[in-house]
């Protein structure tokens, strides 16, 4: 597993949900960079690869997502 920019994460998995661990966030909790150890076209994949792990992790979409967001 190499240690990827968003940028470069974005590039690479355009428009999928991944599943990053050890993610490096800034003070608006946006990840920098991080391991990509998941990635799916669904969601739910990537939930589900989560139940199998311990540790730090966070999940992005790659993609531009229509409507609202919300961030809780």
């Amino acid at each position: 597993m190499k240690e990827m920019t968003f940028e470069e994460i974005k590039k690479k998995y355009p428009n999928e949900w991944v599943l990053i661990a050890d993610p490096i966030e800034d003070e608006m909790l946006e990840v920098k960079s991080g391991k990509v150890i998941a990635h799916s076209a669904k969601r739910d994949m990537i939930y589900s690869a989560l139940k199998e792990r311990r540790g730090n992790f966070a999940i992005r979409y790659t993609g531009k997502i229509k409507g609202k967001t919300f961030v809780l």
